[in-house]
């Protein structure tokens, strides 16, 4: 049974960038040896199971399964305009520290990852007396993605 959208489908995979960094994977050996284990601890790496059309992947991780079966391995290479768009270096805010303090729940720190109301994922990248600056943009914008998959089941 090829995949279709609407499908339940099972894989297992590792993303790499085009230097080779692995910055995801299913596979906990190979998380261990990326380092992910370290900054993931309470994850577990095991196969990931999603109904492909639902928005829980990536477009071109979704497209790239399209037209595959169980059984199958294939190399999926997906473009920023695919995965998490284009690096536009636009997506820093300032907050005060307090109304920080009161939206976070904590001090701020550079390199502190927060979670904006709306769900959005940010790093504080700059911390001073007056401002709190806050890069909403994903890690992975810009890159150009390479997941090596394996397609386990499809129902």
């Amino acid at each position: 049974m090829t995949i279709s959208t609407g499908d339940s489908v099972t894989i297992a995979y590792t993303g790499r960038l085009d230097d080779g960094t692995v910055f995801d994977t299913t596979d906990e050996s190979v998380a261990e040896e990326a380092g992910l284990l370290d900054e993931q601890p309470d994850r577990e790496f095991e196969p990931l199971t999603v109904e492909v059309g639902e928005g829980n992947l990536i477009e071109g991780m979704e497209q790239g399964l399209l037209g595959l079966e169980a059984g199958d391995s294939e190399t999926i290479t997906v473009p920023p305009e695919e995965a998490y768009g284009e690096a536009d270096g636009d997506s820093v805010r300032e907050f005060e520290p307090a109304q920080f303090e009161e939206m976070v729940g904590q001090e701020p720190a550079e390199g502190l990852q927060v979670r904006a109301q709306g769900g959005a994922v940010g790093t504080v990248v700059d911390v001073s007396a007056d401002t709190v600056s806050v890069d909403f943009e994903h890690p992975l914008a810009g890159e150009t993605l390479t997941f090596e998959i394996d397609v386990l089941d499809v129902e």
